[in-house]
């Protein structure tokens, strides 16, 4: 039995040492959101926050979530740069598909806990784990930075 909070609720989960974060989420807690990629670490389709900081799910087993704080593209709306993100990039038009949409998000939400006024070079560098095969990337940049401008100026959101 795993127990751990997940987006601001405590869960208890029975998986063997052999599953990862991704398919517990996915497939145990009934959770879509958090996207199956390619399953080695290198597209982010799959980041969720542990602790508070970005991470591939796919690459976490199980156990080690016991006893921490997993926070999903379903708890967005509870994290303090969540309306923000949600605004700049809906503005903005980020995405297409929307497949890497979670992983950039929760990626995005990682730098926005630890630095709340990121450059754009510091946002780029919060990407370089997620691959986005529709957009070119530009539309999600300038999303992010509206992003980082609304929770700066606290300017209202959706």
């Amino acid at each position: 039995m795993i127990r751990f909070e997940l987006n601001g609720r405590p869960v208890a989960v029975e998986a063997s040492a052999d599953r990862n974060l991704a398919a517990l989420l996915r497939e145990e807690l009934d959770l879509r959101g958090t996207k199956l990629g390619c399953q080695i670490g290198r597209c982010g389709a799959c980041i969720v926050l542990l602790d508070g900081e970005a991470v591939n799910s796919c690459l976490l087993m199980g156990w080690q979530v016991e006893g921490r704080r997993v926070t999903t593209i379903e708890g967005l709306g509870a994290h303090p740069a969540g309306r923000a993100l949600m605004q700049g990039l809906t503005e903005e038009n980020a995405f297409q598909c929307g497949y890497c949409a979670p992983g950039v998000v929760m990626s995005l939400a990682g730098l926005l806990a630890g630095e709340p006024d990121p450059d754009e070079e510091q946002v780029k560098a919060a990407l370089e784990g997620n691959i986005c095969r529709c957009t070119g990337y530009h539309s999600i940049l300038r999303g992010a930075l509206a992003a980082v401008r609304h929770q700066k100026d606290r300017s209202p959101c959706l």
